[in-house]
């Protein structure tokens, strides 16, 4: 709060810059950002902007490093007319700053790279929360033995056979698709994405954005995939999710108003959270409660070859695992932090986050390739849900409303707060 204070004080003692001199900002950015990918091409997540931006080598970091802080400064002095465009280029460019200093080599406790990276302070998660929480699940899963036995074998019983995957993933994205486009008119006639299946990565899945509103999404298929995470996968990587939260981007900002900060997307940073976070909503929005149900129990299960009448035991066990979200941050935070080994690790994620070994064990090799990138999801949700209680109007159009306003437009993790 009192860095917002800040800015907002030297940007009134500062010019009002034109849109033409805004516009120039921007490019200096988007610049920057694909300069910094060249030294970790994981950073640049996606790009549509002028070919002649790209560069043509590496820049030496210092060099970097210089040209965030004197553009920060400038970003410091201006007065902009849209003050929500100004806040996402300063804490975009704080974090490629805070980025470039990590390459070099700086390294920093998790509660502080986080912030530095995604502007937020990630949750505190309590031993007594997740005791709590994994004692209400323990009571609710049938069998005898370990929690994590049965719950192994609960799983096992609504997992989809393997030639049946990708049926029951188009039918979630064609139910996905549909709700959304009900409410979001302004998607583009032909958007569309291609799905293809993989292996050997830490994620179970990724929307490779390629502008124009076209995506490439990949589903990871080494473990295997339950039904409530097909619709996860259906609404987070799709409708409304990364698909749709890139396109609107597009067309709404960068095309309609030549805002070409938007056309260059550094994993990175704020803007993770944002889209992490409205991606994880979007489930909900699309899906409440008692219509998941009945579409896993009417189409979903059908597809799968399950047993329907199971639908309503499966679907209670998978909400009330919701409350173990947080777990994950903690566990990185300590094994970040040196406070525990790999192996711990594992075994904290089985125990709290009730995660079945081999979906620990990539959980941890996540936690290894991208560190605190993990709060951007189930926290990110958190700050979306928040700001939609206070935002958004009443009933099912209010909802949908307030959600493409948030996908649309400038955002920044302090604007949900």
């Amino acid at each position: 709060m009192k860095r917002r204070t800040l800015i907002g004080t030297a940007a009134l003692a500062a010019c009002t810059k034109t849109e033409a001199d805004m516009n120039e900002l921007a490019g200096r950015y988007v610049r920057l950002i694909l300069d910094i990918g060249e030294h970790e091409p994981k950073y640049v997540d996606a790009y549509y902007g002028p070919a002649e931006w790209k560069p043509k080598g590496k820049t030496p970091l210092a060099e970097l490093g210089a040209r965030a802080s004197a553009l920060i400064t400038e970003l410091g002095q201006t007065k902009a007319a849209d003050p929500g465009r100004f806040a996402f280029l300063v804490a975009q460019t704080r974090s490629a700053l805070a980025y470039i200093d990590f390459l070099k080599g700086e390294r920093l406790d998790f509660d502080r790279e986080a912030k530095a990276l995604y502007a937020v302070e990630p949750p505190k998660v309590l031993p007594s929360e997740m005791e709590a929480a994994r004692a209400a699940i323990d009571a609710m899963v049938p069998g005898r033995g370990s929690l994590a036995d049965r719950l192994a074998a609960f799983e096992e019983r609504f997992a989809i056979p393997a030639n049946r995957v990708d049926r029951v993933f188009r039918a979630a994205i064609a139910e996905a698709r549909a709700r959304t486009k009900k409410w979001i008119h302004t998607l583009a006639v032909d958007e569309s994405f291609d799905i293809e299946y993989v292996k050997g990565k830490v994620w179970s899945a990724y929307n490779w954005y390629k502008g124009g509103s076209k995506s490439l999404i990949q589903v990871n298929i080494d473990l295997p995939i339950g039904i409530d995470r097909i619709i996860h996968l259906a609404c987070h990587e799709g409708y409304p999710g990364h698909h749709v939260y890139n396109g609107l981007l597009e067309a709404k900002l960068v095309r309609e108003r030549g805002w070409m900060e938007f056309s260059v997307y550094p994993l990175y940073s704020p803007q993770s959270l944002i889209a992490e976070g409205t991606a994880d909503y979007g489930v909900s929005l699309v899906l409440p409660d008692a219509e998941r149900l009945a579409f896993k129990r009417d189409v979903l299960f059908q597809e799968a070859g399950l047993n329907p009448k199971a639908a309503t035991e499966q679907h209670a066990v998978s909400a009330a695992l919701r409350a173990v979200k947080h777990a994950a941050i903690q566990a990185a935070r300590l094994y970040l932090d040196g406070r525990m080994t790999a192996p711990e690790t594992v075994e904290f994620l089985q125990r709290f986050a009730l995660q079945s070994k081999g979906m620990a064990e990539r959980r941890v090799k996540f936690i290894d390739s991208e560190r605190t990138y993990i709060i951007n999801y189930s926290f990110g949700e958190d700050l979306v849900v928040n700001w939609m209680n206070r935002t958004a109007g009443a009933g099912e159009a209010g909802r949908w409303k307030a959600f493409t306003q948030l996908l649309s437009t400038p955002s920044t993790p302090a604007s949900l707060l």
